[in-house]
């Protein structure tokens, strides 16, 4: 009872900050992004970590190597298209190893809840050859967390932790220890650290002996585990489809629970599947741990059962595993499509008002302004990554030309055109495109829950630190035309833009308001309507604002998300929408 009153529920997130705490970590650089932010931002509270956030992931991964040569254990943190970014160091890291124990979250979001792709990251481990755990539940994170530097270590390895989307954000109980740091001394050692050829090539031998070791390591590890249950059926599994299998089996079947996803055990996996009758494997996404049973030449089923696609659950693992699936109970009424929307008072929506009344073609990038491809705005037509729009506009341009320079932008927010779109932007001004760029400056990393970026002039803790000055740097990389733009004023946004695209080179528009859901935005009192003087035309619906709809022909606003921002009246023609009392 005494070990039990010391639990508490924790969210995977926040597990996986405890074990960086009590693994001793000094130093974690990251980039947001769902589902793996609030690692991060939970290791933020703990005064004894020094956290920031990176401009991209290769910024921040480069950086916690650097942390982690000093001899101070360090992490970086990342979505997995995050890691896409942070590749260029990690492979290369692979080779030099590293000093004090260096971690790389990852947070893979099967099912795309908040992701453009549904990419498994153990791909990632695979090329890399760097070692992978896979934690099911809190109290693994919180484990397999402390345990990743105990292997990054012991193997001079950096180490790769996955999370996914369940794990990350369920709760389960946790049972929190005491912080300890270890502390090594940096050596210089020039044929460790400098990768070129002559060292380089030396270094690949010890990676694949390095790999032979980790795989002697994995046969024995605790971190994966037989339970033997039935021996009708064997399931081999991992990370949260472990959870599944144990609420539809329990002891019915025999389980292999895979913790270390690269590199995975050979001997362990013979002698588990020797001892079952049936051997199946329960993986989401791809077919990793299948690929590897049937190299070693083991009859096993997989993806000719399970799906490729999504995320698992106990119903579909069940229904597949011909169990009786529990019957659930449906709502008789056809309840009615909620699709995302941009939030009432956003600034982006009279940008992608003006932007769909000027009939341009707009290139889109990630951040929450992707909602501006939705109706009733319908702006966007491409989004591919982060900054991609910028080199999509030049590469576009440059093969229509002037067929398409007067009515094509690119459209990119600040924290993302910090990550990855200064590049695309010297790549318009060098290689001179005549392409229009506006910059969506919310003044905040919107889409992953208002983190700050080099742009706002404060840190993670809400701390002063340097501010990139928007104008200044677009001047600096060769734009003599940097315009800025309210897109409150619809009036001075459409000049703005018309100006914009009729010039004969390269343009900037900063189109500037902070995000309406920041704290210390202060907001007007709600619009009321002039039912005397609205005749119910649905002009202010064109906005697609969700404080607006019609009720009785009529239009009417909600009070509770309206803001007052005043663009819906500038579409009234009958001036029906009136500013409201302040409270």
């Amino acid at each position: 009872m005494e070990n039990q009153s010391k639990k508490e529920l924790m969210l995977g997130n926040k597990a996986v900050a405890r074990g960086l705490y009590e693994a001793g970590v000094c130093f974690i650089s990251s980039y947001p992004g769902t589902p793996s932010t609030e690692i991060t931002e939970e290791a933020a509270k703990y005064d004894e970590i020094y956290c920031e956030w990176a401009p991209n992931e290769k910024v921040a991964m480069e950086a916690s190597f650097g942390a982690s040569l000093t001899g101070r254990r360090a992490f970086c943190g990342q979505k997995h298209v995050g890691l896409n970014v942070a590749a260029d160091p990690l492979y290369t890291m692979s080779y030099t190893g590293v000093n004090a124990g260096l971690v790389i979250g990852v947070a893979d979001d099967a099912g795309m809840h908040s992701s453009q792709n549904e990419q498994d990251s153990r791909h990632h481990a695979i090329a890399a050859k760097v070692p992978m755990l896979e934690p099911s539940d809190s109290a693994e994170a919180l484990e397999f967390t402390k345990k990743a530097f105990e292997i990054s270590e012991r193997f001079d390895t950096p180490v790769l932790l996955k999370m996914c989307t369940r794990v990350a954000h369920s709760q389960s109980l946790v049972e929190p220890g005491e912080r300890n740091v270890p502390v090594k001394e940096y050596e210089k050692n020039i044929a460790k650290y400098v990768m070129m050829p002559g060292n380089a090539i030396r270094r690949h031998p010890i990676v694949e002996q390095r790999t032979r070791d980790l795989i002697e390591f994995a046969e024995t590890s605790d971190l994966n585990r037989v339970e033997m249950g039935d021996t009708s059926l064997g399931i081999i599994t991992a990370s949260t489809s472990y959870q599944y299998v144990k609420e539809v089996f329990g002891d019915k079947a025999s389980v292999l629970k895979l913790g270390i996803a690269n590199p995975l055990p050979e001997k362990l996996i013979r002698d588990f599947a020797a001892k079952v009758d049936k051997l199946v494997v329960v993986e989401e996404l791809d077919p990793i741990i299948e690929n590897h049973v049937k190299t070693l030449g083991i009859e096993v089923s997989g993806k000719d059962i399970f799906p490729l696609e999504g995320e698992f659950s106990q119903n579909l693992v069940a229904a597949k595993l011909g169990c009786e699936v529990p019957e659930t109970k449906s709502i008789d009424a056809v309840i009615p499509p909620r699709p995302p929307v941009m939030c009432a008072g956003c600034p982006h929506r009279g940008m992608f008002y003006t932007l769909k009344q000027n009939k341009c073609t707009v290139l889109g990038d990630i951040g929450c302004y992707t909602l501006g491809a939705v109706a009733p705005l319908g702006a966007i037509e491409t989004t591919l990554c982060m900054g991609a729009s910028i080199g999509a506009v030049h590469g576009f341009n440059k093969i229509k030309g002037k067929e398409s320079e007067s009515k094509t932008v690119a459209v990119i927010g600040d924290s993302t055109f910090m990550h990855s779109g200064m590049t695309g932007l010297a790549n318009v001004a060098y290689n001179q495109s005549n392409s229009t760029v506006i910059i969506l400056d919310n003044s905040i990393t919107g889409m992953t829950g208002h983190q700050q970026n080099p742009t706002t002039g404060y840190n993670i803790k809400g701390d002063p630190a340097g501010k990139i000055d928007l104008e200044a740097l677009c001047r600096a990389m060769g734009f003599n035309r940097v315009a800025v733009t309210d897109p409150y004023d619809l009036a001075q946004t459409d000049k703005v833009l018309k100006e914009e695209l009729a010039a004969e080179e390269p343009s900037v528009i900063i189109s500037r308001r902070p995000c309406a859901l920041l704290k210390y935005v202060k907001h007007k009192a709600p619009l009321k309507v002039n039912t005397d003087k609205c005749v119910g035309c649905k002009s202010c619906m064109r906005i697609g604002c969700p404080a607006i709809s019609i009720k009785n022909g009529q239009a009417s606003v909600d009070t509770t998300l309206c803001v007052g921002c005043g663009v819906c009246s500038q579409l009234c023609h009958f001036d029906a929408l009136e500013a409201g009392k302040e409270a």
